[in-house]
């Protein structure tokens, strides 16, 4: 080559070196792509919708959650999320409005050569379904020892708990009653009781309303009694076998089908190995929908909760869907029915998953992101990790926050006490490492008319959202998937759940 031509070849090779240099310097950051598509205004237009009149509070079941799971849906095709339903980007879970039927109810105790007779007022239907039973066996079982209970103790017999008295307890430790409560049904069908009986302290309400029941659940019929009679010839015995037989009769309750959505959406990761894998990003979409009469407003409309962390889990959703580069993960993104009535659609999706337990390493649940007039004072440029010390999780979007210039704090007085308040909680019993982010825990329109849409912090929404779409993305990319505490004594449930499965550390 002569030598004139070798010296512009150098100097073209240095000028592309110099040019690609100079055009990777300005080559934004993923942060700075993510943080260019999640916006204020974004977030306002999402929350304004969910949140207003039209959808009338959006209660499970009604019209307005219906018109919302279409919009999220809508939505997540938007951002060219991958359908994961069974009817495209819904998964439809059958359930039945059930309205108890108190006609006939009879519960008698045969115990020392008495017969015990209990007054209709001193009993409710917990779980309405047809029985009859007569001079059937009876066993006691603590609430804290129901897993050690077998199919030859309980099959064709009546299952007796003891349920504590609550008056005294904290948030933390009603959850806790509430969430072993409703594993006694199905666990005493699985196990063929015949009936479980709930001895409660005096002054229970009886609940008539009708209530959603899964269609297709097998549990057994309960009765809540606080008989005085029963309860005084049950109360002192110990748990075991009973000398002691039930006869019940209850009639069939009224049920009327109705068919409920969780919107599902997914975005496919790049990793051989670890795709088939999947980080959970989940937000319920309900709230109270429209409740009382007379003059004034009645719709609840549930901006910052949880109108706001649908709209977050939009946003991230298609922020992560833009960016060229695809996790190793997979990240499965969740809108759930039914959280205000008992986390209802994150345990029917944990009872049902559409990605095997086994394959998903943690569940990231947004919940009332929007406003920072918390009721302890204002909550600025900073999130809350529920069970902040039950796994690594907080550390992830710890490292996240100090990027996004937001921080992640744990409040000693609520960590733990709010973990099982929202759907984390059903994935949590699964045995997935999970958590609820927020910005405030309580606010002053908290289950009020006032939540609406115009009070939320747009700008602070979205610098959490930042964070959060930055820890799933590093989450979702990481060999390492996250783990349980398992030297924190409160994760002993979880643990265990996460061992039953068979997973390990991927």
């Amino acid at each position: 080559m002569p030598l004139l031509q070798r010296r512009n070849y150098r100097l073209r090779t240095i000028a592309a070196v110099l040019c690609s240099t100079a055009l990777a310097a300005q080559t934004p950051s993923v942060l700075e792509r993510i943080a260019s598509r999640i916006t204020a205004n974004d977030l306002k237009a999402g929350v304004s919708f969910l949140a207003s009149d039209a959808l009338e509070g959006r209660g499970t079941p009604s019209r307005g959650l219906d018109i919302a799971a279409e919009y999220i849906a809508a939505e997540f095709r938007r951002a060219g999320l991958e359908p994961a339903g069974d009817d495209g980007y819904f998964q439809t879970a059958p359930f039945a409005m059930v309205t108890p039927n108190l006609e006939g109810l009879e519960l008698t105790l045969e115990t020392g050569g008495q017969n015990i007779k209990a007054d209709q007022a001193a009993m409710a239907l917990q779980e309405p379904r047809a029985a009859d039973v007569t001079h059937a066996a009876a066993v006691k079982a603590d609430l804290g020892a129901l897993d050690a209970l077998t199919e030859d103790q309980l099959k064709g017999k009546v299952l007796i708990v003891e349920v504590p008295n609550a008056s005294g307890f904290s948030p933390e430790q009603r959850r806790d009653l509430f969430m072993r409560l409703a594993r006694v049904p199905p666990l005493a069908s699985k196990l063929g009781a015949a009936l479980v009986i709930q001895l409660r302290a005096a002054g229970q309400p009886t609940n008539t309303n009708a209530r959603l029941r899964e269609a297709s659940s097998a549990a057994v019929p309960a009765l809540a009694v606080w008989d005085s009679a029963v309860g005084g010839a049950l109360v002192a015995a110990k748990a075991g076998p009973l000398e002691a037989t039930v006869s019940a009769h209850i009639e069939a309750p009224a049920a009327a089908p109705v068919k409920l959505r969780n919107v599902i959406g997914v975005l496919r990761g790049s990793d051989p190995a670890l795709k088939n894998t999947c980080v959970v990003v989940t937000a319920h979409y309900d709230h109270l929908g429209v409740r009382g009469t007379g003059e004034g407003d009645h719709i609840f409309n549930g901006a910052n909760d949880d109108a706001s962390g649908t709209a977050s889990v939009i946003e991230i959703a298609a922020a992560l869907a833009a960016l060229a580069e695809r996790p190793k993960r997979s990240i499965v993104f969740v809108a759930l029915f039914g959280e205000e009535l008992g986390l209802v659609g994150s345990r029917y999706y944990a009872q049902h998953p559409v990605f095997p337990l086994l394959d998903t390493v943690a569940d990231i649940n947004l919940e009332q992101v929007g406003r920072t007039d918390d009721s302890e004072g204002p909550r600025v440029r900073q999130f809350n990790l529920t069970g902040f010390d039950y796994s690594n999780i907080a550390t992830i979007f710890g490292k996240a926050g100090e990027e996004t210039g937001i921080r992640a704090v744990k409040d000693e007085k609520k960590s733990d006490s709010y973990f099982g308040a929202s759907d984390n909680a059903a994935f949590a019993l699964a045995g997935i490492p999970s958590t609820t982010i927020s910005v405030t825990y309580m606010f002053p329109d908290y289950h009020k008319v006032g939540d609406e849409w115009p009070k939320l912090d747009f700008d602070n929404m979205a610098r959490v959202d930042c964070a959060v779409a930055l820890g799933v993305l590093r989450m979702a990319d990481s060999a390492e998937s996250p783990q349980w505490n398992r030297d924190n004594p409160k994760t002993a449930t979880y643990v265990q759940a996460r061992d039953a499965t068979g997973a390990k550390p991927r």
